[in-house]
């Protein structure tokens, strides 16, 4: 079975989280990444996350289609966290077609995945 890997921080899901975790375990055993709370909180602003990561965690993991979560605190520790699991298929959203996909050199292929549109945890949070 192929190793696949998405990671995000997965706040608050919606529909286009769910099309994304379908789509990407539709190619093998999905292993999922999620931003702890103080990368959310660089990246997104104070106010962010809504969930604390032990929630978005247990969360994720009992997703259909989810075989594995791992939180991460850095891109160091992403890119680690890539490398051992080893996949063959990397799926990011297609807003990163131009720019560095950390762990890329780690799979066989990076998949971009078209983002549903009006679906955004940002949007959803005002």
């Amino acid at each position: 079975m192929n190793r696949v890997w998405i990671n995000g921080c997965f706040d608050v899901l919606h529909r286009g989280h769910i099309e994304l975790i379908n789509f990407a375990s539709s190619y093998g055993t999905l292993r999922v990444g999620i931003d702890t709370d103080d990368r959310v909180r660089k990246l997104k602003g104070q106010n962010r996350p809504f969930n604390n990561i032990a929630d978005r965690v247990y969360v994720m993991k009992n997703i259909k289609g989810v075989d594995g979560v791992e939180a991460f605190y850095t891109e160091e520790e992403l890119e680690y966290c890539i490398k051992n699991w080893n996949p063959k298929y990397i799926f990011v959203g297609d807003e990163y077609r131009d720019k560095k996909v950390i762990g890329s050199q780690y799979c066989e292929e990076v998949i971009y995945f078209k983002k549903i549109k009006g679906y955004s945890t940002s949007k959803i949070l005002g």
